[in-house]
C-alpha cells in the first residue's frame, strides 16, 4: 500500500501545476491529430492505394479523433474547475 505524506506545496502551485499538465495534455493530443493528418497524407500519395485501403484508413482516424475529442472533454472539465478561481499573487511567506 503505498505511503501518502503531506505536502508543502501551495494552492496556487498547485493549481499551476495542474494547468500545466493539461497544457502538456493539449500538446501531446496535438501531436496525435498530426500524425493521424500525415497517415492520411501518406495513404492519399500512393501509387497504389484502393478505395476499400482509403476508407479504412479514414475508419481509423475517424476512431483517433473522436477518441481525441473525448479527451479534449476531459481537460476542459478539468479546466472548469478553476473557473473564476482568482489566487493571490504568490508569496513564499504565506501558506493559503
Amino acid at each position: 500500500m503505498p505511503v501518502i505524506t503531506p505536502s508543502i506545496t501551495t494552492r496556487s502551485q498547485t493549481i499551476t501545476d495542474i494547468i500545466e499538465s493539461v497544457a502538456l495534455e493539449e500538446t501531446a493530443l496535438s501531436h496525435i491529430l498530426n500524425a493521424e493528418g500525415e497517415k492520411i497524407q501518406k495513404m492519399v500519395a500512393m501509387d497504389d492505394v484502393t478505395p476499400e485501403m482509403l476508407l479504412a484508413t479514414n475508419k481509423s482516424v475517424e476512431s483517433m479523433v473522436n477518441a481525441v475529442s473525448r479527451l479534449e472533454m476531459i481537460l476542459q472539465s478539468k479546466l472548469s474547475t478553476f473557473d473564476g478561481c482568482m489566487c493571490p499573487a504568490a508569496d513564499s511567506t504565506t501558506q493559503p
